[in-house]
C-alpha cells in the first residue's frame, strides 16, 4: 500500500517524509500503514493533538528504526533469549519468546499483548485476525497501523492512556511505559524535536529558526535542550484545534444614543399635552358617572371613557407620528 493518506488525517505520507528524509519502498508502505491507522482512529484516540502526536511519532520513528522494521529482527540475542519464560510477558509456553517477538511500528511483544490486541480489534471488527494464533497478522493492514494506536491508548502496561505523559511533555515516563526503561532515549528525544518542527511548519532541523521566533526557548544556539522542548510543546498545545477552550463571562457595554435636547423638550411638550388630555377624559368619566349615579349608570359611564380614550387616540394619532418622525430625524 502506497498511496498518500488524505489531507484531513492526523498526519500526512508527505510529512512523516519530512520529517525523516526521503523514504525507501519499504519505509513508504510502513510509514503509511501508520497514517491510515491514524486516520481511522487517531481522532478517537486523541492522537489529532499535535502536541500528543508529536510524542507518539518520537517512539514510533525510534522503536521502527525509522519505519525501516516491522518485526524485531531475531538473533537471538542475550536480552531476546530472555523472553522466553517471561511469565509477565505470558510467554508460557516453550518457543513464545521468539513467537511472540516484537511486530509492528511500535514492536508489540509477548503473548499477552498479541491476546490483549485481538479482544481490542475484535471490537473495531468481528473479522479481525486472532493475533495470539496468527501473530504475523500484527503486520497486516489494518492492523500493522492500528496497533500501535491500541498500545499508546490501552495497551501499554498501566492499561491507562499515555497522552497524559504528553500532555505533560513528559517524554521520559512514555518511554518508560514504550520501553520498560530508558533504551534509545536520546534517540527519542531527537525524533520528538524533529517531528515538533514539522507540525509546526519549520524544516526538520530548524532548531534555531523556531528559537529565534519563539524567546521563551531560550538562547538560539540550535541546541533543543529542555527549554526549547517545552516551547515547541507550548507551541503545539497552541496550534490544536481539539484543545479545550477556557469561557468566561464579561459585561458587554451598550453605547446608549444621546436624545438632542431640542427633540426632548418637544417630546416634553406633546407628552404634557397628552396628559392634560387624558386626564381631562378621565375626569370627564367620573363626572358622567357620578351624575348618571346607578350600577347601570356606572357600566354607562365606562362605557363612555372608553370611547373618550379612542377618540383620543385618534387625535393624537398625527401627533405620535410627528414625535416619531422627529426623533428619527434627530438621530439619523
Amino acid at each position: 500500500m502506497d498511496r498518500t493518506v488524505p489531507s484531513g488525517a492526523a498526519i500526512t505520507l508527505a510529512q512523516i517524509e519530512r520529517i525523516v528524509g526521503k523514504l525507501s519502498a519499504k519505509q513508504k508502505a510502513n510509514a503509511n500503514s501508520l497514517a491510515e491507522g491514524l486516520a481511522a482512529y487517531g481522532l478517537q484516540a486523541g492522537l489529532s493533538q499535535p502536541h500528543r502526536l508529536a510524542q507518539f511519532l518520537a517512539q514510533i520513528l525510534h522503536e521502527s528504526g525509522a519505519f525501516n522494521y516491522d518485526r524485531e529482527i531475531w538473533g537471538p540475542t542475550p536480552a531476546q533469549k530472555r523472553y522466553e519464560g517471561r511469565a509477565d510477558l505470558g510467554n508460557v509456553q516453550k518457543g513464545d519468546g521468539s513467537r511472540y517477538r516484537g511486530r509492528g511500528p511500535i514492536q508489540i511483544t509477548g503473548r499477552t499483548n498479541y491476546r490483549a490486541f485481538t479482544k481490542w480489534a475484535k471490537k473495531i471488527d468481528p473479522k479481525a485476525p486472532n493475533f495470539e494464533t496468527t501473530p504475523d497478522a500484527v503486520v497486516t493492514d489494518p492492523w500493522e497501523g492500528l496497533g500501535p494506536i491500541w498500545y499508546w491508548d490501552a495497551g501499554n502496561p498501566e492499561g491507562r492512556s499515555l497522552n497524559r505523559y504528553a500532555d505533560d511533555n513528559n517524554i521520559e515516563m512514555i518511554t518508560r511505559r514504550v520501553n520498560g526503561g530508558l533504551n534509545g532515549f536520546a534517540d527519542r528525544v531527537n525524533w520528538y524535536v524533529r517531528a515538533a518542527l514539522v507540525l509546526l511548519g519549520y524544516g526538520p532541523a530548524e532548531v534555531k529558526r523556531f528559537q529565534q521566533n519563539h524567546p521563551e526557548a531560550g538562547m538560539a544556539d540550535g541546541i533543543a535542550g529542555e527549554k526549547t522542548r517545552m516551547a515547541l510543546h507550548k507551541a503545539l498545545s497552541g496550534a490544536n484545534p481539539y484543545r479545550e477552550v477556557e469561557t468566561f463571562e464579561r459585561e458587554i457595554e451598550v453605547e446608549i444614543p444621546t436624545i438632542p435636547e431640542a427633540v426632548e423638550t418637544k417630546v416634553k411638550e406633546k407628552v404634557d399635552w397628552w396628559t392634560k388630555l387624558t386626564g381631562g377624559g378621565g375626569v370627564a368619566g367620573l363626572g358622567l358617572s357620578a351624575f348618571l349615579g346607578a350600577d347601570w349608570q356606572a357600566v354607562l359611564a365606562g362605557g363612555a371613557v372608553l370611547i373618550a380614550v379612542i377618540l383620543i387616540l385618534v387625535l393624537l394619532r398625527s401627533q405620535i407620528g410627528e414625535v416619531i418622525r422627529d426623533i428619527r430625524g434627530a438621530l439619523a
